[in-house]
């Protein structure tokens, strides 16, 4: 695809994560992926998608840094948001978290085929509770 731009497309894939629209991830996801090195599908990472945005609402991704080597982007993305349901495991308490997240993502055809995310659990529970 010689007029793909993947950071446009990546900044165009948060735009439509932070306006929580799920349902245009068939623009940036295939429908058969693999997902945190599994076999998975676009339906069930719009399903995860959901069970973030129903309990914290106001969930922001803002990229902090991107790198692109060939059909790979490597992302540094920070995450805020303050529940209102329990998530996690954790009761509602109004904080409102900031966690670092790093997604790698393998991109066919202008879309993703793999994508993968790491963050800090532990320390995202910490300041839930905190």
């Amino acid at each position: 695809m010689p007029d793909f731009d993947p950071r446009e497309f990546y900044h165009r894939y948060i735009e439509a994560l932070n306006a929580h629209e799920f349902d245009r991830m068939d623009e940036f996801v295939h429908d058969e992926i693999v997902m945190h090195s599994r076999p998975s599908s676009r339906a069930e990472l719009v399903e995860q998608l959901h069970s973030i945005s129903g309990p914290v609402p106001d969930m922001h991704w803002e990229i902090d840094e991107i790198l692109v080597s060939g059909d790979w982007i490597g992302a540094r993305v920070i995450n805020t948001g303050t529940p209102v349901q329990e998530w996690l495991g954790v009761a509602p308490t109004g904080k409102r978290f900031e966690i670092a997240e790093y997604g790698i993502y393998t991109v066919r055809d202008g879309r993703f085929s793999t994508m993968s995310a790491l963050h800090d659990e532990e320390t995202l529970r910490k300041q839930l509770a905190g």
